[in-house]
């Protein structure tokens, strides 16, 4: 869940997912990607791995074969909120659709070593955190998620990941992009903070280049 009462935190159940080089493909594969709508794709995250059988799209998960091995298919991990992963997460071919599986699955957060560069800021424009940490801070998170699962909960307004109530990780993140994850802000919003100033450079363009606005 998200909270407002202490700061944004993010909290849940942490879903490890043991592997380096996780890309778009694998967490959405090609034939899902035919929709032009932008929400909708929770059925069809990392598909290759949750089910055992061939899907399309339109198909819902009710109709599918399940793996009954893949993590977010067990409890309590199918309500997870935050997945760990190891290096490279995200990599592959730019789709932004695998931000948004991740997102409608109900994914808030990805805590891996590394990121694609193209899928670390489609987070940040979809309301997914992607945070970055040692490899040493990862592979002590793998050991205690494979002992028994972890609750964690992270603090955005402080920077700061809590693990069952007992350890603190803190974490960094460029301001701006945090800004877009706290105030819900897209490529629009962000354009009309500067609203003030595109409407004083439209007006002297007017005045400068009146020539240009002759049939307007």
């Amino acid at each position: 869940m998200i909270s407002n009462s202490e700061g944004l935190i993010i909290d849940g159940i942490l879903a490890q997912i043991d592997r380096d080089n996780i890309d778009t493909d694998q967490i959405i594969p090609t034939e899902y990607l035919k929709s032009i709508k932008k929400f909708g794709f929770e059925d069809y995250l990392f598909d290759g791995w949750r089910y055992e059988d061939d899907g399309k799209l339109g198909v819902k998960k009710e109709e599918r074969t399940i793996n009954k091995n893949f993590i977010l298919n067990n409890k309590p991990y199918d309500e997870s909120k935050i997945i760990l992963a190891r290096e490279n997460f995200g990599c592959g071919s730019s789709r932004e659709h695998a931000v948004w599986a991740l997102r409608d699955f109900g994914i808030k957060a990805v805590i891996a070593c590394s990121f694609g560069d193209i899928f670390y800021n489609n987070c940040f424009k979809n309301g997914v955190l992607p945070i970055k940490l040692s490899k040493d801070i990862i592979q002590s998170l793998f050991e205690k998620a494979s002992k028994s699962f972890i609750e964690i909960s992270i603090d955005l307004h402080k920077k700061e990941i809590s693990i069952n109530d007992l350890e603190k990780i803190s974490f960094e993140v460029e301001k701006h992009l945090l800004d877009r994850i706290i105030f819900g802000l897209d490529d629009v919003d962000i354009t009309l903070q500067y609203k003030k100033e595109i409407s004083n450079f439209e007006n002297k363009r007017i005045q400068n280049r009146p020539w240009i606005f002759v049939n307007d």
